[in-house]
């Protein structure tokens, strides 16, 4: 099966020439049960990845169990993946089995890995080392034949050596490392997910579009895109139901994105790599100013257009010839102006904003919005 087959049949798209390295190493891993550690920032893809490494490995007739470590509270994370008896603790009615006794002859996906706390990383171990755990109550070990992989957007090196996550599983889980680069720096890739995102949504929901033009498309090149892949699937999925019967142009896609600064440079923070620990503060110390410098010029921006100048009195700004304007004030017509302009969609308002769901719904509350 040539890299181009085999990326169709199982479902990683992109041809810029770190998806097609990513490619060949799926290729060449998934038929064995090695222990694959898939890295990168959020949204970027993992799930895809480990998902191919599944589908096309020897396992595939057997079950993916796809398991969210960050999300799971500490005091149940154990009996999520081992199980329990029926008594063992409290809320234990009955007996269950974990995720592991599930992916018995599959595959575990390990997500958010490096969120996982100390005491189940010593279990985990384990079941990588001879493949065998308990159920909490039980003193009779268990056996499970599930190959791991996992995946983390954090730096599990600096993790280690801050001592938050073990040396040995980390050794243990990295037999094989993907690393998957965010979005843009892989610029190569953004039309080929736009064309593909594009032709997914419009036929699962019998949607007509006309495209992009040129300043549109060349919009998309050259965002930031913070939120990676997942990122632009979501804007191209409002763009679609929302935009519908129209050429899409500059304009609109801008409504859709962050209010974050086109790509001009990489504003990721440094890793630390063969430097002092003080050496690596100093450089994270420096990067954040500038970054935030940044942030205060855009804010500047954002004001001007808003018809709003900022001074240097602690609590309030002034509009031009109009007297005193509270920051609450200030505050209140940007989300109403922000609201208007995406019909009362708080979702994409919230982006417009760049703050979450929640502190929009907090503020429409807060300032009596009426929101239609």
């Amino acid at each position: 099966m040539t890299r181009e087959e085999f990326q169709n049949e199982y479902g990683i798209i992109g041809k810029s020439v770190e998806m097609q390295e990513i490619t060949d190493v799926v290729q060449q891993v998934a038929p064995t049960d090695i222990t694959v550690l898939i890295t990168g920032e959020s949204g970027v893809g993992k799930e895809v990845v480990a998902r191919a490494l599944h589908t096309a490995s020897n396992r595939a007739k057997k079950p993916l169990v796809t398991v969210n470590c960050g999300a799971i509270p500490e005091g149940l994370i154990e009996s999520e993946l081992f199980g329990h008896e029926r008594g063992s603790f409290t809320s234990a009615v009955d007996t269950r089995k974990g995720y592991f006794e599930i992916a018995d002859g599959g595959t575990i996906f390990l997500d958010e890995i490096g969120e996982m706390p100390a005491a189940t990383q010593v279990k985990l171990l384990r079941v990588l080392e001879n493949g065998e755990y308990m159920r909490i109550g039980s003193s009779a070990p268990r056996t499970s034949d599930a190959r791991v992989i996992a995946a983390t957007n954090k730096n599990l090196e600096q993790e280690v050596q801050q001592k938050r996550f073990r040396p040995d599983l980390y050794f243990r889980l990295r037999s094989v490392n993907i690393l998957i680069p965010p979005l843009r720096n892989r610029r190569e890739d953004i039309p080929v997910l736009i064309e593909h995102f594009i032709k997914e949504f419009s036929q699962k929901n019998n949607l007509a579009f006309r495209g992009f033009t040129d300043d549109a498309t060349h919009t998309f090149m050259n965002y930031y895109w913070p939120g990676n892949v997942r990122e632009l699937r979501n804007v191209i999925e409002s763009i679609l139901v929302l935009e519908k019967g129209k050429r899409v142009t500059e304009e609109d896609v801008q409504k859709y994105l962050q209010r974050a600064p086109v790509y001009g440079g990489e504003r990721n923070l440094p890793v630390a790599l063969n430097k002092s620990v003080e050496q690596a503060e100093r450089e994270l110390i420096y990067r954040a100013l500038v970054d935030l410098k940044s942030d205060i010029l855009e804010l500047k921006q954002l004001l001007a257009h808003s018809g709003v100048t900022m001074v240097e009195e602690v609590g309030t700004v002034h509009r031009e010839g109009n007297g005193a304007l509270s920051i609450d004030d200030m505050e209140r017509r940007l989300i109403a102006r922000a609201l208007e302009r995406h019909r009362g969609n708080r979702r994409l308002a919230a982006q417009d904003l760049n703050i979450s769901e929640r502190t929009l719904y907090r503020k429409i509350k807060e300032f009596g919005l009426d929101v239609k």
